[in-house]
């Protein structure tokens, strides 16, 4: 379904939902393990020499743990100005709606931003499948953006900081089916074609600007 213009609907109501339900608190790698901590360092790290409101994408294959991550960055933030955190869980439109989101991101919030338009993204409402209520960014705070398709290579002028994340295979499914479920795992295969095609059109790992590697639980 075609995605309108952030222009007609007005400002958001309600708070943003995964793809299947509610998102838990915590879905990947606990805020205390090492592991945090060593996957924060470098992004940090990259931070310090990017400026004072810098557009971070965090871009890798499913279960990786980019949303846990993304959190974590968003709570040990540098300074008072604190980011505004876009999921692209919350913007695909279903199963088969990697590409569309790729270019939701790219026309309704990273070229606005760039061109210092007003950048807003729409929440795609997975429980009756169609575009729900369109949420505003403000353009004077930082902006992380998680989610597979968010290092495609149009992105890579249009942002600050590009952080690549990757695991294992086994680990990406196990994290994977254990937050969103048999819902996930029916349509594991159709998701890993659309992620293969998004990597052989975009290599958004030569895109990053930031590698991590995420290790078992």
């Amino acid at each position: 379904m075609p995605l309108s213009s952030p222009l007609d609907l007005p400002s958001p109501a309600s708070p943003s939902a995964s793809r299947c339900g509610q998102r838990p608190g915590a879905l990947f790698l606990p805020e205390a393990s090492p592991n945090i901590n060593s996957l924060l360092a470098p992004l940090l790290r990259a931070l310090a020499a990017a400026g004072p409101n810098p557009v971070v994408l965090l871009d890798g294959p499913s279960g990786a743990g980019k949303s846990t991550l993304a959190e974590a960055l968003v709570a040990h933030w540098p300074g008072a100005n604190t980011p505004q955190l876009v999921r692209m869980d919350d913007i695909y439109p279903g199963w088969d709606g990697l590409d569309a989101a790729v270019e939701h991101l790219h026309r309704c919030i990273l070229l606005p931003r760039y061109s210092g338009s007003p950048a807003a993204w729409q929440r795609y409402d997975w429980a009756v499948n169609e575009p729900a209520e369109w949420h505003p960014l403000d353009a004077a705070r930082p902006l992380i953006v998680e989610g597979c398709g968010t290092l495609a290579a149009r992105h890579e002028a249009l942002s600050d900081v590009r952080v690549w994340l990757a695991a294992d295979d086994e680990l990406r499914k196990r994290r994977a089916l254990g937050r969103d479920g048999e819902a996930f795992r029916s349509h594991w295969d159709q998701w890993q074609q659309e992620w293969a095609s998004y990597l052989s059109r975009e290599t958004p790992e030569i895109r990053a600007t930031v590698r991590l590697q995420a290790t078992r639980d």
